[in-house]
């Protein structure tokens, strides 16, 4: 009996599953058909996007070696093209070292290709932060006080990943200014940074000694 009931069932389960068949096979091979063909998609994008990164690459390598070859021009021409066309990450590299080469022969262009990267929010906020130190360094010797004071400021905060070059660039600075209270007040907190670097450390006690001595009331 429990054979005839299991039958029964088993009949009525093929004609439930016929019925939803009948009733929603297109639809079941619609979905089957854009699975595949969204597996294949992506499999296509992340083959072009490692050619891409694979073509960038190159790319970037022979900029490198003009570079290092002292073909500065067409170095910074080729940096240029890679920042053009390549993928996100290669892009910010070539922005930087295409600044970079134009800084042996015109510093003020360079500083501002270094400040358009650091006006791009797309390229982070460590590499936005690195870029205005770049251009401050280029500009250092050139730029008044209150401009280097005006682009790095925000940057001298302990939290900031280049604080301590900024430190230093204002410190440099405001001495070049004749601003001795300025020079002090940044020379005082690399000295009271106790993550300042050795280096650095000694820089800052070098150019301390320059100054005047503090007047005594």
């Amino acid at each position: 009996m429990s054979e005839f009931f299991n039958e029964v069932d088993e009949e009525v389960r093929r004609e439930q599953l016929k019925k939803l068949w009948d009733k929603y096979s297109l639809l079941i091979i619609a979905v089957a058909v854009l699975i595949i063909a969204a597996t294949g998609g992506w499999r296509a994008y992340q083959h072009w996007e490692a050619k891409k990164a694979a073509v960038a690459g190159d790319a970037f390598n022979k900029a490198i070696e003009l570079s290092e070859q002292g073909k500065h021009a067409e170095a910074e021409t080729a940096f240029a093209n890679v920042a053009a066309k390549a993928p996100g990450g290669y892009r910010a590299l070539a922005r930087f070292r295409a600044a970079g080469e134009e800084a042996s022969r015109d510093p003020k262009a360079a500083a501002k290709m270094f400040d358009a990267i650091a006006a791009d929010g797309s390229v982070g906020a460590e590499l936005q932060a690195l870029a205005r130190v770049r251009a401050a360094e280029l500009l250092v010797d050139t730029a008044g006080y209150p401009e280097m004071k005006q682009r790095l400021e925000a940057d001298t905060a302990p939290s900031a990943t280049f604080h301590n070059s900024a430190r230093e660039l204002l410190a440099l600075s405001a001495w070049r200014a004749k601003d001795a209270t300025a020079t002090r007040h940044w020379l005082d907190m690399i000295a009271l940074d106790g993550d300042t670097p050795p280096g650095l450390r000694s820089r800052a006690e070098a150019l301390q000694a320059l100054l005047p001595p503090v007047a005594k009331s």
